[in-house]
Protein backbone atom coordinates (compact mmCIF):
# COMPACT_ATOMS: atom_id res chain seq x y z
CA UNK A 1 0.00 0.00 0.00
CA UNK A 2 3.04 2.38 0.88
CA UNK A 3 4.87 1.24 -2.24
CA UNK A 4 1.59 2.06 -4.23
CA UNK A 5 0.84 5.90 -2.19
CA UNK A 6 4.52 6.40 -3.33
CA UNK A 7 3.69 5.65 -6.94
CA UNK A 8 0.83 7.68 -7.34
CA UNK A 9 2.75 10.51 -5.55
CA UNK A 10 5.46 9.92 -8.08
CA UNK A 11 3.15 10.04 -10.42
CA UNK A 12 1.34 13.21 -10.03
CA UNK A 13 5.23 15.39 -9.32
CA UNK A 14 6.38 14.48 -13.02
CA UNK A 15 2.62 15.35 -13.96
CA UNK A 16 3.22 18.73 -12.22
CA UNK A 17 6.97 19.74 -12.86
CA UNK A 18 5.79 20.66 -16.98
CA UNK A 19 2.94 22.34 -15.51
CA UNK A 20 5.21 24.64 -12.82
CA UNK A 21 7.81 24.83 -15.36
CA UNK A 22 5.66 26.61 -17.77
CA UNK A 23 4.05 28.66 -15.23
CA UNK A 24 7.97 29.71 -14.23
CA UNK A 25 8.96 30.28 -18.04
CA UNK A 26 5.87 32.66 -18.54
CA UNK A 27 6.44 34.63 -15.27
CA UNK A 28 9.85 35.14 -15.98
CA UNK A 29 9.32 36.24 -19.38
CA UNK A 30 6.74 39.06 -18.01
CA UNK A 31 9.00 40.17 -15.40
CA UNK A 32 11.59 40.38 -18.54
CA UNK A 33 9.53 42.34 -21.03
CA UNK A 34 8.22 44.41 -17.74
CA UNK A 35 12.18 45.93 -17.26
CA UNK A 36 12.89 46.20 -20.75
CA UNK A 37 9.60 48.68 -21.09
CA UNK A 38 10.20 50.43 -17.78
CA UNK A 39 13.96 50.80 -19.17
CA UNK A 40 13.25 52.37 -22.68
CA UNK A 41 14.77 49.25 -24.68
CA UNK A 42 10.88 48.86 -25.67
CA UNK A 43 8.78 51.72 -26.56
CA UNK A 44 5.84 51.96 -24.30
CA UNK A 45 4.01 53.48 -27.20
CA UNK A 46 4.17 50.41 -28.95
CA UNK A 47 4.11 47.58 -26.11
CA UNK A 48 2.40 48.66 -23.14
CA UNK A 49 3.69 47.26 -20.30
CA UNK A 50 2.35 43.67 -18.44
CA UNK A 51 1.24 45.40 -15.25
CA UNK A 52 -1.22 47.98 -17.51
CA UNK A 53 -2.29 44.82 -19.64
CA UNK A 54 -3.09 43.20 -16.21
CA UNK A 55 -4.99 46.19 -14.84
CA UNK A 56 -7.26 46.78 -17.66
CA UNK A 57 -8.49 43.35 -17.84
CA UNK A 58 -11.42 44.29 -15.58
CA UNK A 59 -12.21 47.21 -17.85
CA UNK A 60 -11.96 45.65 -20.54
CA UNK A 61 -14.65 42.81 -18.86
CA UNK A 62 -16.99 45.05 -17.47
CA UNK A 63 -16.77 47.88 -20.14
CA UNK A 64 -16.57 46.13 -23.38
CA UNK A 65 -18.66 42.90 -22.57
CA UNK A 66 -15.81 40.72 -23.19
CA UNK A 67 -17.61 37.43 -21.56
CA UNK A 68 -20.20 37.28 -24.51
CA UNK A 69 -17.98 38.01 -26.69
CA UNK A 70 -15.30 35.06 -25.85
CA UNK A 71 -18.66 32.90 -25.69
CA UNK A 72 -19.45 34.23 -29.47
CA UNK A 73 -16.22 33.40 -30.65
CA UNK A 74 -15.81 30.34 -29.01
CA UNK A 75 -19.00 28.93 -30.82
CA UNK A 76 -17.89 29.99 -33.90
CA UNK A 77 -14.60 28.27 -33.34
CA UNK A 78 -16.37 25.37 -32.19
CA UNK A 79 -18.99 24.94 -35.00
CA UNK A 80 -15.67 25.27 -37.64
CA UNK A 81 -14.02 22.66 -35.60
CA UNK A 82 -17.00 20.04 -35.66
CA UNK A 83 -17.58 20.93 -39.73
CA UNK A 84 -14.14 20.40 -40.59
CA UNK A 85 -13.64 17.21 -37.70
CA UNK A 86 -16.75 15.68 -39.57
CA UNK A 87 -15.84 16.73 -43.09
CA UNK A 88 -11.79 16.87 -43.26
CA UNK A 89 -11.55 13.26 -41.53
CA UNK A 90 -14.68 11.95 -43.93
CA UNK A 91 -12.75 13.11 -46.84
CA UNK A 92 -9.40 11.69 -45.56
CA UNK A 93 -11.05 7.85 -45.76
CA UNK A 94 -11.97 8.60 -49.15
CA UNK A 95 -8.36 9.65 -50.68
CA UNK A 96 -7.32 6.57 -48.23
CA UNK A 97 -9.85 4.26 -49.66
CA UNK A 98 -10.31 5.90 -53.52
CA UNK A 99 -6.77 5.99 -55.35
CA UNK A 100 -7.75 7.89 -58.26
CA UNK A 101 -9.27 10.75 -56.39
CA UNK A 102 -6.24 10.89 -53.99
CA UNK A 103 -3.82 11.28 -57.04
CA UNK A 104 -5.74 13.54 -58.32
CA UNK A 105 -6.58 16.12 -55.42
CA UNK A 106 -3.90 15.36 -52.69
CA UNK A 107 -1.41 18.15 -54.57
CA UNK A 108 -4.11 20.44 -54.82
CA UNK A 109 -5.08 20.27 -51.35
CA UNK A 110 -1.49 20.77 -50.26
CA UNK A 111 -1.19 23.39 -52.18
CA UNK A 112 -4.56 24.91 -50.78
CA UNK A 113 -3.58 24.55 -46.80
CA UNK A 114 -0.90 27.35 -47.67
CA UNK A 115 -3.23 29.85 -49.47
CA UNK A 116 -3.81 33.24 -47.87
CA UNK A 117 -8.06 31.71 -47.87
CA UNK A 118 -8.93 34.85 -45.26
CA UNK A 119 -8.35 37.29 -48.63
CA UNK A 120 -11.50 35.34 -50.24
CA UNK A 121 -14.16 37.01 -47.45
CA UNK A 122 -16.00 39.53 -50.12
CA UNK A 123 -16.86 36.48 -51.80
CA UNK A 124 -18.11 34.83 -48.31
CA UNK A 125 -20.12 38.09 -47.31
CA UNK A 126 -21.88 37.59 -50.52
CA UNK A 127 -22.75 34.49 -49.89
CA UNK A 128 -23.40 34.01 -46.18
CA UNK A 129 -24.11 37.98 -45.65
CA UNK A 130 -22.53 39.93 -42.74
CA UNK A 131 -23.39 37.34 -40.13
CA UNK A 132 -21.50 34.94 -37.83
CA UNK A 133 -22.24 31.64 -40.46
CA UNK A 134 -19.14 33.68 -42.68
CA UNK A 135 -16.85 33.64 -39.65
CA UNK A 136 -17.88 30.21 -39.19
CA UNK A 137 -17.13 29.42 -42.71
CA UNK A 138 -14.17 30.52 -43.09
CA UNK A 139 -12.80 28.60 -40.43
CA UNK A 140 -13.87 25.46 -41.88
CA UNK A 141 -12.70 25.96 -45.35
CA UNK A 142 -9.19 27.21 -44.02
CA UNK A 143 -8.71 24.86 -41.59
CA UNK A 144 -10.06 21.52 -43.85
CA UNK A 145 -7.02 21.03 -45.76
CA UNK A 146 -4.43 19.83 -42.58
CA UNK A 147 -7.25 17.62 -41.23
CA UNK A 148 -8.06 15.73 -44.48
CA UNK A 149 -3.74 15.59 -45.47
CA UNK A 150 -3.26 14.49 -41.58
CA UNK A 151 -6.02 11.95 -41.96
CA UNK A 152 -4.72 10.69 -45.02
CA UNK A 153 -1.03 10.58 -43.80
CA UNK A 154 -2.30 8.08 -40.54
CA UNK A 155 -4.51 5.74 -42.18
CA UNK A 156 -1.65 5.47 -44.87
CA UNK A 157 1.05 5.11 -42.06
CA UNK A 158 -0.78 2.02 -40.25
CA UNK A 159 1.38 -0.77 -39.68
CA UNK A 160 0.69 -3.41 -42.20
CA UNK A 161 1.32 -5.96 -39.66
CA UNK A 162 -1.47 -5.21 -38.28
CA UNK A 163 -3.84 -4.85 -40.89
CA UNK A 164 -2.54 -8.35 -42.11
CA UNK A 165 -3.65 -9.42 -38.29
CA UNK A 166 -7.06 -8.18 -39.60
CA UNK A 167 -7.54 -10.16 -42.48
CA UNK A 168 -6.28 -13.11 -40.91
CA UNK A 169 -9.06 -13.00 -38.70
CA UNK A 170 -11.27 -12.50 -41.57
CA UNK A 171 -12.38 -8.67 -40.49
CA UNK A 172 -14.68 -7.10 -43.34
CA UNK A 173 -13.13 -3.92 -44.79
CA UNK A 174 -15.57 -2.05 -42.45
CA UNK A 175 -14.35 -3.97 -39.30
CA UNK A 176 -10.86 -3.84 -40.15
CA UNK A 177 -11.38 0.59 -40.41
CA UNK A 178 -13.08 0.83 -37.33
CA UNK A 179 -10.97 -1.70 -35.44
CA UNK A 180 -7.26 -1.26 -37.08
CA UNK A 181 -7.00 1.30 -39.41
CA UNK A 182 -8.56 4.09 -37.49
CA UNK A 183 -7.42 3.76 -33.89
CA UNK A 184 -3.81 3.15 -35.26
CA UNK A 185 -4.46 6.62 -37.19
CA UNK A 186 -6.08 8.39 -34.25
CA UNK A 187 -2.86 10.05 -32.76
CA UNK A 188 -1.62 11.84 -36.63
CA UNK A 189 -5.66 12.44 -37.12
CA UNK A 190 -6.00 14.34 -33.32
CA UNK A 191 -2.85 16.28 -34.58
CA UNK A 192 -4.60 17.04 -38.14
CA UNK A 193 -7.67 18.49 -36.12
CA UNK A 194 -5.45 20.42 -33.72
CA UNK A 195 -3.67 22.30 -36.69
CA UNK A 196 -7.24 22.92 -38.04
CA UNK A 197 -8.16 24.83 -35.01
CA UNK A 198 -5.70 26.80 -35.13
CA UNK A 199 -6.00 27.78 -39.05
CA UNK A 200 -9.68 27.86 -38.39
CA UNK A 201 -9.03 30.13 -35.07
CA UNK A 202 -6.52 32.62 -37.06
CA UNK A 203 -9.19 33.11 -39.49
CA UNK A 204 -12.74 33.43 -37.49
CA UNK A 205 -10.28 36.43 -35.42
CA UNK A 206 -9.16 37.61 -38.33
CA UNK A 207 -12.50 37.66 -40.48
CA UNK A 208 -14.28 39.64 -37.13
CA UNK A 209 -11.31 41.79 -37.14
CA UNK A 210 -11.65 42.54 -40.61
CA UNK A 211 -15.71 43.16 -41.54
CA UNK A 212 -15.76 44.32 -37.79
CA UNK A 213 -18.67 41.93 -36.89
CA UNK A 214 -18.75 39.28 -34.06
CA UNK A 215 -16.98 38.35 -31.09
CA UNK A 216 -13.06 38.82 -30.03
CA UNK A 217 -11.81 40.38 -33.13
CA UNK A 218 -14.21 43.11 -33.44
CA UNK A 219 -13.06 43.81 -30.08
CA UNK A 220 -9.61 43.94 -31.08
CA UNK A 221 -10.66 46.20 -33.60
CA UNK A 222 -12.59 48.95 -32.08
CA UNK A 223 -9.44 48.98 -28.84
CA UNK A 224 -6.98 49.40 -31.15
CA UNK A 225 -8.97 52.05 -33.31
CA UNK A 226 -9.17 53.78 -29.68
CA UNK A 227 -5.41 52.90 -29.43
CA UNK A 228 -5.92 51.81 -26.36
CA UNK A 229 -3.31 49.62 -26.41
CA UNK A 230 -3.26 47.98 -22.75
CA UNK A 231 -6.80 46.77 -23.69
CA UNK A 232 -6.07 45.42 -27.19
CA UNK A 233 -3.60 43.15 -25.70
CA UNK A 234 -5.92 42.47 -22.97
CA UNK A 235 -8.49 40.78 -25.73
CA UNK A 236 -5.29 39.41 -27.41
CA UNK A 237 -5.05 37.22 -24.39
CA UNK A 238 -8.57 36.22 -24.47
CA UNK A 239 -8.24 35.14 -27.99
CA UNK A 240 -5.12 33.22 -26.84
CA UNK A 241 -7.26 32.02 -23.94
CA UNK A 242 -10.50 30.53 -26.29
CA UNK A 243 -7.16 27.96 -28.08
CA UNK A 244 -6.10 27.07 -24.98
CA UNK A 245 -9.41 26.05 -23.65
CA UNK A 246 -10.16 24.07 -27.33
CA UNK A 247 -6.20 22.47 -27.05
CA UNK A 248 -7.60 21.32 -23.31
CA UNK A 249 -11.06 19.91 -24.58
CA UNK A 250 -9.18 17.87 -27.46
CA UNK A 251 -6.62 16.87 -25.33
CA UNK A 252 -9.27 15.48 -22.83
CA UNK A 253 -11.20 13.43 -26.10
CA UNK A 254 -8.16 12.08 -27.23
CA UNK A 255 -7.89 10.62 -24.37
CA UNK A 256 -11.25 9.34 -23.55
CA UNK A 257 -10.63 8.12 -26.89
CA UNK A 258 -7.50 6.37 -26.48
CA UNK A 259 -7.54 5.26 -22.91
CA UNK A 260 -4.52 2.98 -23.02
CA UNK A 261 -1.80 5.71 -24.54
Amino acid sequence: MAAQSHGGNRFIWQQAVPVLFGIACLFAVVVLLEILIRFGFINRFIVPTPLDIVGSFGRIIVDEHVGSRFLLTFGEALGATALLTVFGISFGVLLHRVRLIRLATETWIAAVASAPLVLMYPLFLVIFGRSALTIIMMGFVSALPPVILKTLEGLSSTRPVLINVGRSFKLTPSQLYWKILFPAALPTIFVGVRLGMIFALINIVGVEFLINFGGLGQLVNELSERYDLPGTYAAICFVILVSVVFFIVTERIEKWLRPGA
